[in-house]
């Protein structure tokens, strides 16, 4: 299922009309690149629910103008990281959710989550996977040295940064990058590929559904 892509390059293909919940901690520009794809016609899907951790997130403004509804559930209220995911599976169900698309989420999810949509969730990461896992991905690639980085969408597993790989873009790591310029680099390959991850995702699970092999 991975492909490497150009930046020029993401394709999508046609698939099934699929139910989104989006989890985003901050801006929301991966949330955006989703729902103007969907808008354009490219992506079929909908956007049931925004889920956001952090109160005053810019995510906020992004749902409203896609007419998206927000749902606040705070971390810092939650005793356990369990209990955080068990109220975030009670709000993508009542929302019917099909697939869970981790736009920018900025905390760690647990086999509550991961089991109530096993093998439905998406991340994008920004970095060549497996290289450079965790935080800090875009500052190890230029501690390393390489030449080559990029940002990866994947399945979510209970390791981190370690599910099946879906699509992958590469990013040139030039001379002069220094850390914000290489990751706004990164993200605009991000806003490309994500919404293509979405689509082959859910090409190859309902293949996978219908007992066919993939």
């Amino acid at each position: 299922m991975v492909a490497l892509i150009s930046p020029e390059h993401a394709k999508f293909p046609p698939h099934p009309r699929i139910k989104l919940g989006v989890m985003a901690s901050g801006s929301g520009s991966n949330f955006e690149a989703i729902a103007q794809s969907i808008q354009d016609g490219h992506l079929n899907a909908e956007v049931q629910v925004v889920i956001y951790n952090n109160p005053g997130a810019k995510v906020v403004d992004r749902a409203n103008r896609f007419d998206v509804p927000a749902v606040l559930l705070n971390h810092r209220e939650f005793a356990s990281r369990e209990d955080l995911d068990r109220a975030i599976v009670e709000t993508l169900k009542q929302h019917s959710v099909e697939w869970v698309i981790m736009a920018g989420w900025m905390r760690i999810v647990t086999p509550v989550l991961i089991e109530a949509f096993r093998d439905r969730i998406l991340n994008i990461h920004p970095s060549l996977l497996p290289s450079f896992k965790g935080n800090r991905a875009v500052e190890q690639a230029l501690e390393a040295g390489v030449k080559i980085t990029g940002c990866t969408v994947h399945l979510v597993v209970p390791e981190v940064d370690s599910g099946e790989i879906i699509i992958q873009a590469a990013v040139p790591v030039l001379v002069d990058d220094t850390v914000e310029i290489l990751q706004g680099r990164i993200h605009e390959q991000e806003h490309r590929i994500y919404p293509s991850a979405i689509a082959i995702a859910a090409i190859h699970a309902t293949t996978d559904d219908n007992g066919h092999q993939s």
